[in-house]
Order: structure tokens, then C-alpha cells, then sequence
């Protein structure tokens, strides 16, 4: 597992990227990975991504209290925090508003239909998570249903939250969302879809358990 400086290193290069992708605007989004003692480094409140320097991040222990740094925490690691006490095998989370993505959230429309074959072996599908306030417990328990079973989810009226092995994986989760959903519009506008038969949908499931497991491996929780 990376060392503290590494991850603090890793989560400021990927908010850049996230911010330079027009994945947040402003103060948007944020990021978080799990630590090798349990505690999460976060990215502060009111804060570009794209303007973050290591020493600005924050450690909070699994409750959430704040252990270490200058600047205080976002209001919605809460969502963060449920994420890792509900998935072991997370290693990191990214909550960000692409801008196709959040319109088909903010439609109420889940991306959840088998369009391409990538999105099934990458994420399976994309739920929808009703409308809560930004920041608050209800939030939270809006997605907790959705999170055992999926690694990328959108919040309605708000964004997406992906997560990952590690912080690589959970921000390209994030990319293939907005990519899956850009395909999507595009179905949209033509007004026809073609999914996926059950048959494919067996064949590339499997695929998926294998990609799961790689990915797991690669960032050190597959077996010693």
C-alpha cells in the first residue's frame, strides 16, 4: 500500500486531471483514499481540484473526526466514509459532477441498460440514487442500498461517486461514466436503443469477475 506522501501525492495529480477533464468546476467534487492504518486522506472543502498542493489535505479517522491538516473537511464525506465501512475492498472514492453524467442524473434517468460492452465489464451498470441534500446523513442513506453492488453510482439533481481498488481505478470509473453516458445521449437522440442479449450479458459478467479480481490484485488486496 502507498505511503501517506504517495497518496497525498496521487490525490492531488488526479483532482487536476479530474478538474482539467471539466469533470468539477469551481469548488466541486472531491476525493478520498483509504490509508494504510485505516484512516482516509480527503481533499478540503472549498477548494479547486485543480489548485491543491499535498499539504492541503486532510486525515480523518473512520468516523470522520479529524485528525491532522490546516484546512477543514468537505461537508459530504459522509458518503465517503459509508462507502469504505460498506466495502472492504475500496480503496479510494471520487465524487465529481461530469457534466453528461449529471444530466442524465439530473433527468432522473439511470444509466443501467446494457448499450455497450465495456460498461458491463468495467461497472456492470450505473444506478440512480434519489435526491437528498448535498452534505447531509440523508444523502447518505439514499445510496447506502446501491453501494454493496456497484462501483460507480449517480445521485439525482447532483452528480456521480465512483470508487475503486485504488484511486486510479475509482477516477477512471469515473471517466467510463461519462463516457458511457455520452454514448447514451447520443442513443437518445437518435431515438433507438439496442441492448445487449442475455446471452452477452452472461459471457461479459464473467469477463467482469475476472477484471474485478485483477484489479484487486494489482493494488494489493488480492491475496499475499
Amino acid at each position: 500500500m502507498k505511503t501517506e506522501k504517495q497518496a497525498r501525492e496521487e490525490i492531488v495529480r488526479f483532482g487536476r486531471l479530474m478538474h482539467q477533464a471539466g469533470m468539477v468546476a469551481a469548488t466541486d467534487g472531491n476525493l478520498s483514499s483509504r490509508l494504510h492504518d485505516g484512516n482516509i486522506l480527503c481533499t478540503p472543502t472549498m477548494m479547486s481540484k485543480g489548485l491543491m498542493e499535498p499539504d492541503d489535505l486532510v486525515v480523518v479517522d473512520s468516523q470522520g473526526h479529524k485528525i491532522s491538516g490546516r484546512r477543514n473537511v468537505s461537508s459530504e464525506l459522509a458518503v465517503h466514509l459509508l462507502i469504505y465501512r460498506r466495502r472492504p475492498d475500496v480503496g479510494a472514492v471520487v465524487h465529481a459532477h461530469p457534466p453528461t453524467a449529471t444530466g442524465f442524473a439530473a433527468a432522473g434517468i439511470a444509466l443501467d441498460r446494457a448499450l455497450v460492452s465495456e460498461i458491463v465489464v468495467t461497472l456492470g451498470s450505473v444506478p440512480l440514487a434519489n435526491y437528498e441534500c448535498p452534505g447531509t446523513p440523508e444523502l447518505a442513506d439514499a445510496l447506502a442500498p446501491l453501494i454493496a453492488d456497484h462501483d460507480a453510482i449517480l445521485m439525482a439533481n447532483h452528480g456521480v461517486v465512483t470508487c475503486g481498488a485504488d484511486l486510479q481505478n475509482a477516477f477512471m470509473n469515473m471517466e467510463t461514466v461519462e463516457h458511457y453516458a455520452k454514448i447514451a445521449l447520443v442513443t437518445y437522440q437518435l431515438g433507438k436503443q439496442q441492448p445487449l442479449s442475455d446471452k452477452h450479458l452472461d459471457q461479459l459478467r464473467e469477463i467482469r469477475m475476472k477484471y474485478q479480481a485483477h484489479n484487486h490484485a494489482a493494488a494489493g488486496h488480492g491475496k499475499e
